[in-house]
This record gives C-alpha cells, sequence and structure tokens, in this order.
C-alpha cells in the first residue's frame, strides 16, 4: 500500500508522523520534498537522482537508525531535472517490495504535491489545532478527492485532550476515523529527524501511531 502523508501547511509534523508510521508498519519511508528535503543528509542518491532516471529506486534506498527511506534531495538543479511523471512507477516499484511505502509529502499544493497524492492508495491527513493549520488541511484534502485519491485516516497532531470534540467533528465531516498524537516533548525533539519516537520513553504516543497502523490494515 502506497501512502501519502500530507497537510498543506509546514511546521504540523507530517515528518514525524511519517517517519513513525514507516517503522510501525516496517515500510519504507520516502522523502518527497526535491529542494529541501535530504533527509538524511550526506552522499549518495536520492529521489531526484530516481525521478531524473539515473539511478532506480531500490539503489536509492538507505537504511538509517533501522529504517529505509528514499532521500529527496536538495539540490536546485536536480528538482528542475526531475520527471514526476517517474513518480508512480517509483512507488509503485518500492511497493513490490516492501509492505508498504510512506510519502512524506512537502508543504503547500504545487505540482509535485500533485503527483504524489495521484500516486497513492491512500492520504493521511495531518494537521494541528490550529485553524490556520485545519484550513490547509482541508484544502489538501480537497485537492486528493479531485485526483481520486481516497482518505484514510485524519491525524491531529501536537493535540491535548481538550482537543478529541474537534478531531472528532473534523472526522464526522470529512467521512474518516481519526487519532490524535498528544503533544509530548519528545515529538519535538524527534521531528525533522529519520527516526521513530522511544516507545518505552513515550508510551502514549507509541500506542497512537500503533492505533493509526491498525486503522490502515484495515483497508
Amino acid at each position: 500500500m502506497i501512502l501519502a502523508v500530507a497537510g498543506g501547511k509546514g511546521g504540523v509534523g507530517t515528518s514525524t508522523v511519517a517517519a513513525n508510521l514507516a517503522a510501525e508498519i516496517g515500510g519504507v519511508l520516502v522523502e518527497g520534498d526535491l529542494t529541501t528535503g535530504e533527509r538524511p543528509p550526506g552522499p549518495g542518491p536520492t529521489l531526484q537522482d530516481v525521478l531524473g532516471g539515473r539511478v532506480d529506486p531500490e539503489t536509492a534506498v538507505r537504511e538509517v537508525g533501522g529504517l529505509p527511506m528514499v532521500p529527496g534531495g536538495c539540490s536546485l538543479a536536480g528538482a528542475r531535472a526531475a520527471d514526476f511523471g517517474r513518480f508512480e512507477e517509483t512507488v509503485g516499484a518500492l511497493d513490490r517490495r516492501f509492505p508498504g511505502v510512506v510519502v512524506d509529502c512537502p508543504s503547500g499544493l504545487a505540482r509535485d504535491v500533485g503527483e504524489q497524492l495521484r500516486a497513492a492508495d491512500l492520504l493521511l491527513l495531518v494537521t494541528t489545532p490550529e485553524r490556520t493549520a485545519l484550513m490547509d488541511a482541508l484544502r489538501t484534502r480537497k485537492l486528493a478527492a479531485e485526483l481520486g485519491t481516497p482518505l484514510g485516516v485524519v491525524v491531529l497532531n501536537r493535540a491535548g485532550a481538550d482537543d478529541r470534540p474537534l478531531l472528532d467533528r473534523l472526522a464526522d465531516d470529512l467521512g474518516a476515523p481519526g487519532v490524535v498524537i498528544p503533544d509530548r516533548s519528545v515529538l519535538a525533539r524527534t521531528s525533522g529527524e529519520t527516526r521513530p519516537v522511544d516507545s518505552e520513553r513515550a508510551t502514549d504516543v507509541a500506542a497512537a501511531f500503533g492505533t493509526l497502523a491498525r486503522i490502515l490494515d484495515e483497508y
């Protein structure tokens, strides 16, 4: 299964959700940001190289902290040379090798996001309780619907106990189950990194990602 993790607004935690979900399902993480998203840094082929036709998808996979991933790349020239017509084929090849593919989509609603949403089997819509984040998440949901990508789960990230009614209303309006990721400092420390949270130190956060994986397993 190919899962697109997107929210529209930067800073809502899509990277953290994507990394933890990929670890939870034993899948491969694909960094979808081709301009500022080389995660982890260092030499080696990236998604830019794959979409540029220079390497095959499996060659670009590297393992970081036990999590297989494809870095996005951060070269402007590489981003310009990328052919997003290859994206669906790329994630399809990875999906045949791994139990699942989790695409960490960049913020905004540019063409690259649209191609990533189009190639996905399901959208995981990530937002925080703030109004601007919610508005951008709804725009992302609208784009996915126009592209024919169904909504799988609504994730309310960095949320407190008082935010559960907000998630329930949002999930009900969008017709999808909702999961709350608690507001914990451990998530702030791992934000932007390619490693899942320590389940022994953050049992409630780990339990939330476990719930998320179980919901997706029903599709």
